[in-house]
């Protein structure tokens, strides 16, 4: 169990670091200065591309069980933004 959560702490930095190159969702809805339904739409479909990346990126990485729902939740929070 404590390996596993190791391996995922490490991957998590690694994907973390990736998705940030690109912007979070939040930081490029700015850029675009999108407000009310735009806004709105444009953050579902990013969260939604976000979540298909990284449950694809934990499948790559053969995670499961808790190791799998830690890693893309961190991994979506870390794409979507604050």
């Amino acid at each position: 169990m404590m390996r596993a959560v190791s391996v995922a702490v490490l991957v998590l930095a690694f994907a973390g670091h990736a998705m940030a190159a690109e912007g979070t969702c939040k930081a490029r809805a700015s850029e675009k200065k999108l407000a009310g339904a735009a806004l709105t739409s444009f953050m579902k479909k990013c969260e939604t591309d976000a979540q298909t990346t990284c449950d694809t990126s934990a499948g790559d990485k053969k995670l499961s069980g808790a190791a799998k729902t830690s890693f893309t939740k961190k991994c979506v929070t870390d794409a979507v933004g604050t």
